[in-house]
């Protein structure tokens, strides 16, 4: 004989995944915010500027949003290496060290 499932744990168990990927979403929206700069803005401001941007249908300005949101996220992701390229030049305090020794 088969054993029954378990509704109520499953349904739990589906009910914290989605709790913590609401969460995650939250704070991701939140780090976005920061990282734009954002959060530099007054709470009423931002929230009307996200109001427009989805209250608004013309495409166009959707497709501009939409690429200077691309580019950002490459310039963000070319930053990184850029940093990691400055450490790998920070080894002239090391030879001026080897020397003085």
């Amino acid at each position: 004989m088969r054993k029954p499932r378990d509704f109520d744990s499953e349904l739990k168990v589906l009910a914290d995944k989605a709790k913590l990927l609401k969460e995650r979403r939250v704070r991701q929206l939140g780090e976005l915010v920061i990282a734009t700069g954002a959060d530099a803005l007054d709470a009423d401001v931002l929230t009307g500027a996200l109001l427009g941007a989805a209250t608004n249908k013309d495409a166009s300005a959707k497709e501009a949003w939409r690429r200077a949101g691309a580019a950002f996220f490459q310039r963000s992701a070319r930053k990184p290496a850029q940093r990691s390229g400055r450490d790998g030049q920070g080894a002239a305090p090391r030879d001026s060290d080897a020397v003085s020794t």
